[in-house]
């Protein structure tokens, strides 16, 4: 005695759908500790996109640039960008914790240019140039500081701006 019992094929409703997280989840296999072990280099080869994204904000190695110093008369600043002008580190006296009549200092311009050029060669550079302006007691030592960091110097500029005579001079003294 078969009895068939007729069903009809129930509606998917919108609550019976799994949800879009959902199937992404069923889609990754669950891996365990012992799998990335065993299969390390199988695993690594499947990259996700969002692991791609970290990969890109992390940048690429810039090899060869250009350090700006600027060494004024009350402090001392130092940029170094790649050869575009793209800023990759900066670093100033007042950022480095100098304050006052110190930030215009010789060793400030040393720390200054130290800490930018460490920076720097975190994110791969290893040449440089330098272009120097300002008439500022940190400037020499900024200078020094960046050619002893470890990054090869390619040139020195000084691009310290000067007038072609300039703006009009005072009235004479009469006395």
């Amino acid at each position: 005695m078969s009895e068939e019992t007729n069903t009809a094929p129930v509606p998917e409703t919108p609550e019976a759908a799994p949800a879009p997280a959902a199937e992404e989840a069923s889609k990754k296999p669950a891996i365990s500790e012992a799998m990335r072990i065993v299969m390390g280099d199988v695993l690594e080869a499947q990259a996700t996109p969002e692991d791609e994204a970290k990969a890109k904000r992390r940048g690429r190695s810039i090899p060869a640039g250009v350090a700006h110093i600027t060494a004024g008369f009350n402090n001392t600043q130092c940029c170094i960008t790649d050869t575009r002008g793209n800023v990759l580190a900066w670093s100033s006296a007042g950022k480095a914790g100098f304050k006052g009549s110190r930030k215009s200092t010789a060793f400030a311009g040393t720390l200054v240019a130290q800490e930018c050029a460490k920076a720097a060669i975190a994110k791969g550079m290893h040449e440089v140039e330098i272009l120097v302006q300002g008439a500022g007691a940190g400037r020499e030592s900024a200078i020094r500081a960046i050619a002893t960091s470890g990054m090869a110097v390619s040139a020195i500029k000084d691009i310290t701006p000067m007038p072609h005579n300039g703006c009009r001079q005072r009235k004479r003294r009469k006395v």
